[in-house]
């Protein structure tokens, strides 16, 4: 995604299974390689984690 992803569109890079396709690769942006994981980001299993991450989306998505 050249412009970078907005807020509530699905990454292209993101796979069925919900991985990055990209990931651990050099073209992956530098948003998503610094994000770092830490426990009240992930919680206790993966719906934990999914969910904070729709947050963050709502959080960031312009008015």
């Amino acid at each position: 995604m050249p412009d970078g992803k907005p807020a509530g569109v699905r990454c292209v890079q993101l796979g069925d299974d919900l991985r990055c396709r990209i990931f651990g690769r050099p073209e992956r942006p530098a948003c998503c390689s610094g994000l770092q994981p830490a426990a009240d980001m992930c919680g206790a299993s993966r719906d934990d984690a999914l969910a904070w991450l729709t947050r963050l989306e709502a959080a960031t998505r312009p008015s």
